[in-house]
């Protein structure tokens, strides 16, 4: 049986995608108000405008390609079973061929009724007000905003457990319950940190930090795991 390398990523690894990301300088941040565009009191404010900010979010992510950091942990399925646990609302690691991914804050091309979450569609083009589901609710993004619940944290609680390698890469460790899931992970379980910045990490064992971009910290990760790679 492989050994179970899980995954926490975050927006730091797809901004090398050139995928831009709330907190950088360059970022969304700069261009919306993110509580305008990605919390339900934006949505209740102007949903036509929060439509728009993810139609051409979702353009940006369509002519994006996965990068190296991407390919390496897909690369890494040959000797661990993999599983990412990813804060990106994009499908990079699924198009660089990771098979196990658990998207904590949605998926941009998925979309779901107002009145229903769990009642979920594929998005073939975009979003418009007065698009309805099956149960007559408006359509909306498949995405959970600032404010909202995270459904999937337990099951992304039950994969940290079971990790016999834990990765934290691209994220700055601020956004929770994701940021949460690196305490839960065993105290002897090897534990390594990627990022261009390294965020404040304390009183956590086995804890090795690669400052460095995801592209570059991946590739050290991989040599550091199996020389071979």
């Amino acid at each position: 049986m492989k050994p179970r390398l899980v995954v926490l990523s975050g927006a730091g690894i797809s901004a090398e995608s050139g995928i831009k990301t709330f907190r950088d300088s360059n970022g969304l941040w700069e261009e919306y108000d993110i509580y305008e565009v990605a919390s339900p009191q934006g949505w209740q404010k102007n949903p036509a405008l929060v439509l728009e900010f993810y139609n051409l979010r979702r353009k940006d992510i369509r002519t994006a390609q996965p990068n190296a950091a991407h390919l390496g942990l897909s690369q890494l399925q040959d000797k661990y079973d993999v599983r990412i646990i990813t804060q990106n609302i994009d499908d990079l690691h699924e198009r660089a061929g990771s098979r196990h991914v658990l998207h904590l804050h949605g998926q941009i091309f998925q979309m779901r009724s107002v009145l229903d979450e769990e009642r979920i569609y594929p998005i073939t083009e975009d979003i418009k007000l007065g698009d309805l589901a099956a149960d007559g609710g408006q359509l909306r993004p498949h995405i959970v905003w600032f404010g909202e619940a995270v459904p999937m944290i337990e099951v992304a609680l039950k994969e940290v457990l079971q990790a016999d390698i834990f990765v934290v890469v691209g994220t700055s460790l601020n956004v929770y319950p994701a940021a949460g899931l690196l305490d839960y992970v065993g105290p002897n379980v090897p534990k390594y940190v990627i990022d261009k910045s390294i965020p404040t990490v304390s009183n956590i064992q086995e804890l090795h930090c690669i400052e460095k971009p995801a592209t570059e910290g991946v590739a050290e990760l991989m040599k550091i795991l199996d020389p071979g790679f």
